[in-house]
């Protein structure tokens, strides 16, 4: 009769609980449980294996398992879980093998301060107790289990070691002592228990297995949905906007936050009002809601405002999760204590915390803009709450914009127009200064996207317009990623399924470059792709590293020549498509309607004829071809050299060469009809020799190359170099020479051809090279005398504060020089203050 009666107790205090539903604090669990609306929740368990949490907590009390830690963050439905456990286990549906469940909250037993033993810690919470009660637990303590929530909340040390343990049930003790003495088997031993808690440190003194909650996930959210709405329409339509707009957050997988998401979309849904498109415009309708149902003037709506920002100030700045009486009174609310409910509940002893962390951040932002005496400008606002809020700036931002403010200002009066100018103002610095030295046209280039990156990505081309570029690098875009970016981005996926979607979508947008490397495309889906391709947009495919082989190159050649093809970069590095796709791809260039400009793939010497033949084609349009980390060897570059002298192919990057090849590539520049403007060998093994019998052919009057890049010179090829520089022929404006270990004196040959007049380099790069202070002289005539240097690099060497004064000295005198990058010498904090005066030097 006792476990009947302790059974009917249990469900009366749970499902009969006082606590109520609110927007922003959830729905209480009575109220989930009596609904028979309940969602199970996923979890990870010790050993990794995903499955829903109540499963998991079973299976392992039902085992040998005598303690499970259940961990996840607030609002993520550990609390209904467990009070779902406990009413099937009343109810007979689960644990039969326990004979009694006792549970309790960890901060209404925290708010006791007497000594007690357990029978009395068990008495305050249950009064339906036989009177041999202490004496069947005690000699059955294995059909015991305890059932833990909140211990985040608890602010006792449960440590051990601060402890005298007692295994006396009828002893008194501090509730902490009485605590640690049961968990950690000196009290009741056998004993088993179940604790819930977000992450704390107080887990560590707390053995058994540790179950993660994963929160809702989209099967779980759609459920849920699907339960709240009284109608599929609704819910369906609820649903999908809530994936689309807010997916992407991490906190979309809180219940308490599908929660708030339902009960507001539910009143617009039903005033007929446009559901909100962002987080801010969410809590905008939250908190116009929350205002209205209140009922207060716009004077004290505001006034509640201002408190709830200096208590989430306070709660932020000096992270508390909740605030005392006493703090609570120092920020104001005796005007408006009745009010708060709504955004604050009450836990411990009498503390008082917010709801919803979001809500928290949003009161910050929304007090900001209301009264600039209390608050500081942006950036010192932010900078305050650096490191403890997420949103906070994401906020101001929504809440500067005349259609989000003018909502709120109807209720709580005008927002300061001096904070709204002082916020944008910092917003432009601060963009500025994160977008500078970045091409405009790239800013929104690089995303890489999971399913809820893909709503986000939507959402903000929509806000942005037509690009001309995107990169999805590295990524894999199944076909409902496809169908969420679709409406709004003409652009690309990689599934073989959404392959269709793409190329239609690439086909009708305004696209210019895709890039889908690292993707594992694959021949198949390639094929797919180009005959969706044919007539679109175009100018620049990015297929680096994606699996391909020598059977996609037809395919490839096809869409070449395809006369609506407007392709005119192609990128096919580290892909095995062999000297016969190769081919193919050269045969394609001799055609008309080919219009490719610049390629970029791997090749062999065998290569080479059929590339020579099509660089000598009257229809070739190919003026730059990349053959960075090939190895086409000296019998393959000799064949291109032949090429090379016609006036067809503009720039040459090769590697995998020997001096052997230099004899070829020195004709390639003394041709009349060579119109190669840049050469890179870097990484290769030319030699002193070799690379002397190009600075020869440099010298010739009808060599045109501009850019040269070369590593591992000698300190004769540098006064070989500077000799090429001030012969009044040489073309050279660009000359990077990093790497290279010859010290000061094999640089003054550079510094000297610098000074000269006839020298024409913009850009010169000595990273690297062993440089001293004792070169600093040198260095400065030659920035004083040169009038074309724009650029300088001098990174990474052993330049000292010595050598400051001078360089600043002459950079001052040179405003129209671009850059000298002084990056990674061994400068003083002293020294970096003196290059801080100097605009165009960077450190």
């Amino acid at each position: 009769m006792s476990i009947r009666m302790d059974k009917v107790d249990i469900l009366t205090r749970i499902l009969q609980t006082e606590n109520t539903s609110t927007i922003l604090g959830g729905q209480s669990p009575a109220s989930v449980i009596n609904s028979r609306k309940y969602v199970p929740v996923p979890a990870f368990a010790q050993d990794d294996n995903l499955g829903f949490l109540d499963d998991a907590i079973r299976t392992a009390l039902c085992g040998e398992n005598r303690t499970v830690v259940v961990v996840g963050p607030e609002g993520s439905g550990k609390t209904t879980a467990l009070h779902k456990l406990v009413v099937d286990w009343a109810n007979g549906e689960c644990l039969q093998n326990c004979s009694h469940v006792f549970n309790f909250q960890f901060s209404k037993i925290a708010s006791s301060t007497d000594e007690l033993c357990l029978e009395t810690l068990i008495q305050q919470g249950y009064h339906q107790m036989a009177p041999d009660f202490t004496r069947l637990v005690t000699e059955e303590p294995d059909g015991v289990l305890f059932v833990f929530d909140g211990l985040g909340e608890f602010k006792h040390s449960l440590d051990p070691s601060v402890h005298t343990l007692t295994s006396d049930p009828y002893h008194l003790v501090s509730v902490s002592c009485l605590l640690a003495s049961l968990l950690h088997g000196s009290l009741l031993k056998g004993a088993a228990f179940l604790v819930a808690t977000r992450p704390t440190d107080a887990m560590k003194f707390i053995g058994g297995i540790r179950m993660a909650v994963l929160g809702f996930q989209k099967p779980q959210r759609e459920v849920y949905f699907n339960n709240f709405f009284p109608d599929s329409t609704s819910a369906s339509e609820a649903f999908l906007h809530m994936e689309r707009t807010l997916g992407f957050y991490d906190f979309c997988v809180s219940p308490r936050f599908c929660w708030t998401v339902c009960s507001i979309y539910k009143r617009l849904i039903d005033s007929g009002t446009k559901l909100s498109e962002t987080l801010s415009q969410l809590f905008v309708d939250i908190l116009v809601h929350l205002i209205q149902t209140l009922s207060l003037n716009k004077e004290r709506s505001r006034g509640l405002m201002l408190t709830l920002g200096r208590m989430a100030s306070h709660c932020l700045h000096d992270q508390h999760s909740s605030c005392s009486k006493h703090a609570i009174d120092s920020f104001g609310f005796e005007q408006s204590l009745t009010s708060v409910d709504s955004f604050l509940r009450v836990h411990g002893e009498g503390e008082l915390s917010f709801h919803s962390k979001l809500m928290q951040e949003f009161v910050l932002a929304v007090a900001f803009f209301l009264d600039p005496s209390t608050h500081e400008d942006a950036e010192k606002m932010l900078d305050n709450h650096k490191g403890c809020s997420k949103f906070l700036d994401f906020f101001m931002s929504g809440l500067s914009e005349p259609a989000q403010y003018r909502l709120l200002e109807d209720l709580l009066g005008m927002f300061s127009s001096d904070q709204i100018k002082g916020f944008k103002s910092w917003f432009k610095s601060r963009s500025e200064k994160t977008l500078k030295k970045y091409d405009k046209s790239k800013h929104y280039r690089c995303f890489h996207l999971p399913l809820q990156d893909c709503a986000a990505l939507n959402y903000v081309i929509t806000c942005l317009g037509e690009r001309e570029e995107l990169s999805v690098s590295r990524t894999t875009i199944l076909r409902e990623m496809m169908e969420v970016l679709a409406p709004s981005v003409s652009l690309c996926s990689i599934h073989e399924d959404s392959i269709p979607l793409l190329a239609s979508a690439v086909s009708t947008g305004v696209t210019r470059e895709l890039e889908l490397s690292h993707s594992n495309l694959g021949d198949k889906k390639l094929q797919i792709l180009c005959a969706g391709l044919r007539e679109a947009k175009l100018h620049g495919l990015n297929l680096n590293v994606c699996g391909l082989t020598a059977a996609c190159c037809g395919d490839l050649a096809s869409l070449l020549i395809s006369g609506d093809s407007q392709l005119q970069i192609l990128q096919m590095m580290f892909n095995p498509i062999g000297d016969q796709g190769f081919t193919k791809l050269c045969e394609a260039m001799q055609s008309p309607n080919c219009r490719l400009q610049e390629l970029h793939c791997n090749l062999t010497a065998a290569s080479m004829e059929a590339f020579a033949s099509a660089l000598c084609s009257s229809q070739s349009q190919l003026t730059k071809i990349d053959f960075k980390g090939n190895m086409t060897g000296d019998s393959g570059v000799e064949a291109l050299c032949k090429a090379l002298r016609q006036p067809l192919c503009k720039l040459l990057f090769d590697n995998g060469l020997t001096g052997a090849c230099c004899s070829s590539l020195k004709e390639v520049f003394m041709s009349e009809h060579c119109s190669l403007s840049e050469l890179d060998l870097s990484l290769n093994n030319l030699g002193q020799e070799g690379a002397l019998l190009l600075c020869h052919g440099l010298k010739s009057p009808s060599c045109p190359i501009e850019i040269l890049t070369r590593c591992e010179l000698t300190t004769a090829v540098f006064e070989e170099l500077g000799s090429v520089l001030k012969n009044g022929i040489c073309q050279i404006k660009s000359l990077l020479l990093a790497i290279n270990k010859v010290g000061d004196h094999g640089v003054k040959y550079l510094w000297d051809a610098l000074a000269h007049p006839n020298c024409l380099l913009e850009e010169l790069s000595v990273e690297m090279t062993e440089l001293t202070d004792a070169c600093v002289e040198d260095l400065c005539a030659a920035l004083r005398a040169s009038h074309t240097l724009k650029l300088l690099e001098l990174r990474n060497n052993s330049l000292t504060d010595a050598a400051v004064p001078a360089i600043v000295q002459v950079m001052k005198e040179k405003p129209n020089m671009k850059e000298l990058n002084l990056k990674y010498n061994d400068f003083s904090e002293d020294a970096l203050e003196m290059l801080d005066t100097c605009h165009n030097i960077r450190y």
